[in-house]
């Protein structure tokens, strides 16, 4: 079903997963022979490649030629600072929070921020019941229209709903939809999509009642639990944005470390 193992696994935007779930959606993503994947855009008229999170090998020039795409405009975003040989800066590196989850739970309960432990300890004392469970591959499912209505409230721009219901078709073994129930009524959900050794954080709603009740420090934390459980040793929380101070510092306070990623490059080829 997949392409060649990518030579990233580590990012979620180049696990095999992802790839599949775009075909699923009926676009073409191009997959490099070392297993990287790039997604082509037409963008005024003009064709351009981009490679998302990922590092260019030394010989990307040479995979390209062998696809006849060597002298299209590439755009380059890596997950982390790197090399950026013949490439013109775009866009400076954003602020993401990532969670450590290779260490005991007793070490990473340590961590935790004293007023968001003190929250967790009040959650745990609810009657607040969390249940998992892979995400149904339904773009009316509840929780992705929720999404749909709460980014379209809120201003923010996530994946297209069928695309998050396409990755669950695609790779349902890598979703976990962990809910609170609070007398038989879901308060809050949170989304993580698995990859490799690493989870994102992808979707999140809460209540007034999951708030009341710190639903959501509760599943951070029970999702941590579980995920590292099946050998998972980094969670990406996502962007750490200006605009939302509160969220930012629930992140951090969760033990999360502040993280810069490679920013965005324009990549140009040497005349030959």
């Amino acid at each position: 079903m997949f392409d060649a193992p990518c030579p990233t696994p580590d990012a979620l935007w180049q696990d095999p997963a992802f790839v599949a779930a775009l075909r699923l959606c009926g676009q073409k993503p191009i997959v490099l022979p070392s297993g990287l994947m790039l997604l082509r855009r037409r963008i005024m008229g003009v064709t351009w490649l981009m490679l998302p999170r990922a590092p260019p090998p030394p010989d990307l020039h040479r995979q390209l030629s062998q696809g006849g795409i060597q002298r299209l405009p590439l755009i380059l975003s890596p997950d982390a600072p790197c090399t950026m040989p013949r490439a013109l800066r775009l866009q400076r590196g954003r602020q993401v929070a990532r969670l450590n989850l290779d260490a005991d739970a007793q070490t990473r309960r340590a961590a935790l921020h004293p007023k968001w432990r003190n929250q967790l300890r009040y959650a745990e004392k609810t009657p607040l019941q969390v249940q998992r469970r892979p995400l149904p591959p339904d773009p009316d499912h509840p929780v992705l229209r929720a999404e749909a209505q709460q980014s379209k409230q809120r201003g923010y721009a996530n994946w297209p709903i069928p695309l998050t219901a396409a990755f669950a078709k695609a790779a349902p073994d890598q979703t976990h939809l962990f809910s609170a129930v609070l007398r038989g009524q879901a308060v809050a959900h949170m989304l993580f999509l698995t990859h490799a050794s690493r989870a994102s954080y992808h979707i999140g709603h809460i209540t007034t009642a999951g708030r009341a009740h710190c639903a959501h420090n509760l599943l951070l934390w029970q999702a941590g639990e579980y995920l590292a459980a099946q050998g998972i040793i980094d969670m990406d929380l996502g962007v750490l944005h200006p605009r939302t101070a509160g969220l930012n510092r629930f992140k951090l306070r969760s033990g999360a470390r502040a993280c810069i990623t490679g920013g965005t490059w324009l990549r140009y080829w040497p005349f030959s």
